[in-house]
């Protein structure tokens, strides 16, 4: 009777931390002062789910039916929240959240793009989507324009909203450079563009901040090519005086064409086939 009081009571400040759904990891228990033969008497009386090895679940309500794959969004929640691990949503994920890629999930498990630190069992864990990690690179220790979202968690995947938690993610501004870092091909250029046109209020400060962080030559460059060939009117409130467009050529579509102004290979339909210069590259 006293070990089962010493485990309740080191057990309800560990449900005040994880709500129904969400999930927490071996090493987070055991930094709660959970030892592993708790964990198990934690998961033979229901309060725990183990959802894969040393990963486990805080059952939900009675009557409610957990997903057999975990919500992409509810891991997420937790790692940023309970586990504190430093990761944020970005790239097209994050575009998408602010409402400007619905038109991707056409099909299939959908790819969430996340930056930062992960834990090495995130790749394994049985999830709905893929989890595409990236390295924080592309701005160095510079954090600029990570958010948290005002998104309401009542319209998420989650089996039950409990609270009411934002998502860190990335601002539509530093989210199209981090999509811009990502292209690949012509296929990857065609699908941005499409996420370009509706990028009508971008903010043009945030925007010169970022593009002074941003390490990468080649995405300053394909910024504006993409800037330019849309016009919107945030464009006009961009120098280009104030960037660095590094020298030389950058080869990056095979089988590309050279844009005439920021020197960088796109595909060919980027270009104006009036362009005497394009044309002489070609």
């Amino acid at each position: 009777m006293v070990m089962d009081h010493q485990k309740q009571q080191r057990l309800k400040p560990l449900l005040d931390k994880v709500p129904p759904g969400l999930l927490v990891d071996t090493p987070w228990l055991k930094g709660q002062g959970i030892d592993a033969k708790s964990i198990h008497n934690y998961v033979a009386r229901g309060w725990l789910e183990r959802v894969m090895r040393g990963v486990y679940r805080r059952p939900l309500p009675e009557g409610v039916q957990a997903k057999s794959a975990v919500p992409w969004d509810s891991a997420l929640l937790s790692l940023q929240w309970i586990m504190k691990y430093d990761v944020h949503l970005g790239g097209v994920s994050a575009l998408d959240l602010a409402g400007h890629a619905h038109y991707l999930h056409l099909g299939g498990t959908p790819r969430v793009h996340l930056y930062g630190d992960v834990p090495s069992w995130l790749k394994r864990l049985p999830s709905d989507a893929q989890m595409v990690v990236h390295r924080r690179t592309l701005f160095g220790d510079d954090k600029s324009g990570i958010i948290d979202t005002d998104r309401d968690t009542r319209e998420s995947s989650q089996a039950v909203n409990v609270w009411r938690w934002s998502l860190r993610a990335s601002s539509p501004e530093r989210a199209t450079l981090e999509a811009l870092d990502e292209l690949t091909d012509e296929a990857s250029f065609e699908a941005l563009d499409k996420i370009f046109e509706s990028l009508t209020t971008l903010r043009p400060k945030q925007l010169m901040a970022l593009l002074t962080a941003c390490q990468s030559v080649k995405v300053r460059r394909l910024f504006f090519v993409f800037a330019d060939r849309h016009q919107h009117a945030w464009r006009k409130h961009l120098s280009t005086d104030k960037v660095d467009f590094g020298s030389g050529p950058r080869a990056l579509v095979e089988g590309g064409k050279l844009h005439p102004t920021y020197r960088i290979y796109v595909p060919k339909s980027f270009l104006r086939t009036e362009d005497p210069e394009a044309d002489a590259d070609a």
